[in-house]
């Protein structure tokens, strides 16, 4: 339970209920400090194993202004405590686990009723929690973890199938089509109905993590075809201080190398490479001959980098860096798209089979780091990175402004 502090009477108090993975923690913890810095009181709900990691990203200055509050789910004799994340979670455990978090409908309940917060901002696979929150007269808004683009085009894939996306740039091979086919066929309607709607009859509020800077135009498609009211909160972008040892390590040895000479190569926290792939990589590595920071993952059991990094695509924009996009999970071809179309990135092509190629891989590396691409993707990463500074705060003060309205509306704060 979140230790006791005493807050000013105009203290925004708000419940954040992220998914149950670090991919989706890590962007709800980012909004968190952005509203804490905004005197807001944040209570980070989500399970002990999570909140373990989640702790670690919290500096010191938001020890009272965000607390930890512990979601114990269902005891299930096959998903013990430690698997209560999706991080190093086995694939046939993965429907078990959503199944217990449904059953914590009660748990979360007894929280929001001795918490009392003024508001509950939740995770978009979690669409149960604003009922419960609205039983107790809680005003709740939805936070995607993803950008504009990749929710509306799997929006209208669900639910107009039928539909052509209007932005020719973003699209599916072949190959993922097929796994987008084969993902549909369980998922949920996600798209709001009537039921999710504000019960003044307004559009429904949705924080998204993203910008007007990156994606204006998606934006405006969800506002006007989805009838959303989209609130963007920025992209996820963590904190880049850091004083461990091993970190620093890495930024002493960048230290001797010449500048845009360097690779880092990471597909995110809960991604492992087939062997196959693995092995593409590393030698389009080797052939390239650039400099390289590699964060290879392996799961549970097998040797691994104990190193939590996780990298977003605007993290490397926010740094400077051209990208090199190579798409894995199953949003990630629209994010590759998207950034290609912005123009900070090449994309390493998969052929009609799913597979890369080391040969292609060496090829773009060569490019990006000494050729004219290279020079002209750093050129518009500077500016884009330039822009999204610029509108950084801007962008949360609206966001901080529609939430605090909201409680308004509802007497929910003063």
């Amino acid at each position: 339970m979140a230790k006791q502090v005493t807050e000013p009477l105009s203290t925004l108090r708000v419940l954040m209920f992220p998914f149950l993975a670090y991919g989706h923690i890590s962007p709800f913890l980012n909004v968190a400090k952005k509203l804490a810095d905004r005197e807001f009181l944040i209570y980070l709900y989500s399970t002990p194993i999570n909140l373990k990691y989640a702790s670690k990203k919290i500096p010191e200055k938001y020890a009272d202004s965000i607390q930890l509050v512990e979601l114990h789910l269902p005891e299930l004799p096959e998903l013990p405590p430690h698997y209560h994340t999706t991080n190093d979670l086995p694939h046939h455990l993965h429907h078990t686990l959503q199944k217990a978090l449904k059953m914590s409908k009660p748990n979360f309940s007894k929280i929001l009723e001795n918490l009392k917060p003024d508001l509950v901002i939740y995770d978009i696979l979690q669409q149960w929690a604003e009922r419960v929150a609205n039983e107790h007269n809680i005003p709740a808004v939805k936070l995607l973890t993803s950008g504009a683009t990749v929710f509306s085009y799997f929006t209208i894939s669900l639910n107009k199938p039928e539909d052509v996306f209007p932005f020719p740039e973003i699209y599916l091979r072949k190959s993922e089509q097929v796994k987008m086919n084969e993902t549909l066929k369980c998922a949920k309607e996600i798209e709001p109905d009537e039921g999710d709607r504000q019960a003044d009859g307004n559009r429904q509020i949705m924080l998204m993590s993203t910008s007007r800077i990156i994606e204006d135009k998606y934006i405006d498609y969800c506002i006007d075809f989805l009838n959303l009211k989209v609130i963007p909160v920025g992209p996820p972008v963590q904190d880049s201080i850091t004083d461990d040892a091993d970190d620093m390590e890495l930024i002493d040895w960048l230290g001797t190398k010449d500048e845009n000479s360097t690779v880092f190569v990471s597909f995110g926290s809960e991604y492992f490479l087939s062997k196959e792939d693995m092995e593409e990589v590393a030698f389009g590595l080797e052939l390239s001959n650039v400099n390289f920071i590699w964060v290879a993952r392996f799961p549970k059991g097998e040797e691994r980098n104990h190193e939590d990094a996780l990298p977003k695509v605007m993290e490397s924009i926010d740094f400077g860096v051209p990208i090199i996009a190579m798409p894995m999970h199953l949003e990630q071809p629209m994010n590759a798209r998207l950034i290609v179309e912005l123009g900070v990135a090449v994309e390493i092509v998969r052929d009609n089979n799913g597979k890369i190629h080391r040969e292609e891989i060496a090829e773009i590396l060569k490019c990006i780091i000494t050729g004219e691409t290279g020079e002209n993707l750093r050129a518009k990463v500077r500016d884009i990175s330039k822009n999204l500074k610029s509108v950084r705060g801007e962008e949360m003060d609206a966001a901080a402004q529609e939430l605090i309205q909201l409680c308004r509306n509802s007497n929910k704060c003063k």
